[in-house]
């Protein structure tokens, strides 16, 4: 059988040999006579795997003793409500840097707990740019500074992390985690859907400066409370075993190939290589996100019309380049270059493009 490259924005391509070894032992897990996916979360078989994925997550990030690090289910959507209940009182201000599609999400599902403030704003300018530090409106008492890393629709990435002064910084890293090095310490709060850059759809990773689980919060049930799913290993409930094992898999492939600093150089040929084929065009493929704030992990781009677009589509799928088309709110072209999609993945997709303007142009 022959693999695809596979470009989807979530659920992504996933490292070969994982899904092989995943395949391998799906009947007979460690030689105990069951599949992973029937063993109780809470035997000593689980828990050992379950720990291990942690300690692998924290040497492949970074994370330092003083962050909780959680794996949950729920996906980064339901995290941005939980974020509200388990940090801020009830009214109080939080601050929300919108950037894409994902910031005007997260501020949705925090409005019902909180009063949200709109520091700053991309939509105006057509959200192709990240809005200038000095112009943010920070709340000084705000209960958090709310930034998406990347944009996965829009293309656009924070390059930099942000200053917001003693007010913590949450941060949604579920298209760009694990991508390059990350300083943890900078913010109060990441949390990422793994369906990205870490494994499987099913399971999140939420990673909590532990001072802050001493908040109150606002009156919430305990499955919704950080604090309760802290104090249990993430175990409150029953965990999705088989996408936490997965994501574990991951995590050891990543740290056996050289961990955030190889995946940070590969990202930066995957997404020079493309972005070298769209300025180099001549127009015919467009990308209006400024420069400096390009995404390395997921590039929008435009042809000159819809037909020629849906020929794009469909002739890249023939050619083994699977899910190219732009997310609905935009439009065009989208390829997603997540970790596990190799640099040969972008330089066929670059081949089919040039090829694709000669024959379209």
């Amino acid at each position: 059988m022959t693999r695809a490259f596979n470009f989807s924005a979530g659920p992504a391509t996933l490292p070969e040999s994982v899904l092989r070894q995943a395949q391998a032992e799906m009947l007979d897990w460690n030689g105990i006579g069951a599949s992973i996916v029937e063993i109780s979360h809470r035997s000593q078989d689980f828990i050992a795997v379950a720990a291990q994925a942690e300690a692998d997550l924290r040497a492949l990030v970074g994370i330092p003793d003083d962050y909780a690090v959680l794996f949950l289910s729920g996906g980064a959507t339901t995290h941005q409500a939980l974020l509200a209940l388990n940090f801020a009182a009830p009214g109080q201000v939080v601050d929300y840097v919108v950037t894409g599609h994902w910031g005007k999400t997260a501020i949705k599902q925090a409005r019902p707990y909180c009063t949200v403030n709109i520091a700053a704003d991309g939509e105006p300018g057509g959200f192709h740019d990240i809005p200038a530090r000095d112009t943010w409106r920070l709340t000084p008492d705000a209960a958090y500074v709310h930034i998406t890393a990347n944009e996965t629709i829009h293309g656009v990435e924070f390059r930099d992390t942000p200053d917001v002064g003693g007010v913590p910084l949450f941060a949604d890293f579920s298209s760009s985690i694990a991508s390059e090095p990350l300083d943890v310490s900078k913010y109060g709060v990441i949390y990422a859907g793994a369906q990205k850059n870490l494994g499987p759809v099913g399971v999140a990773v939420v990673i909590i400066r532990k001072d802050l689980l001493e908040r109150t919060g606002q009156p919430r049930a305990d499955i919704f409370d950080y604090r309760s799913h802290a104090e249990r290993d993430s175990m409150l409930n029953t965990p999705p075993t088989w996408n936490w094992y997965l994501a574990g898999l991951v995590f050891k492939w990543m740290l056996a190939e050289g961990g955030v600093a190889e995946f940070a150089r590969r990202n930066a040929v995957k997404s020079s290589l493309v972005y070298g084929a769209i300025d180099a065009s001549g127009g015919f493929y467009r990308n209006a996100v400024a420069p400096a704030a390009r995404s390395r992990m997921n590039i929008p781009f435009f042809l000159p019309d819809e037909t020629l677009t849906t020929r794009f589509v469909a002739e890249s799928k023939a050619a083994g380049l699977l899910a190219l088309k732009g997310h609905k709110a935009v439009g065009g072209i989208r390829a997603s270059l997540y970790n596990a999609l190799p640099v040969e993945g972008a330089q066929a997709l670059v081949d089919f493009m040039r090829d694709f303007q000669q024959r379209n142009g």
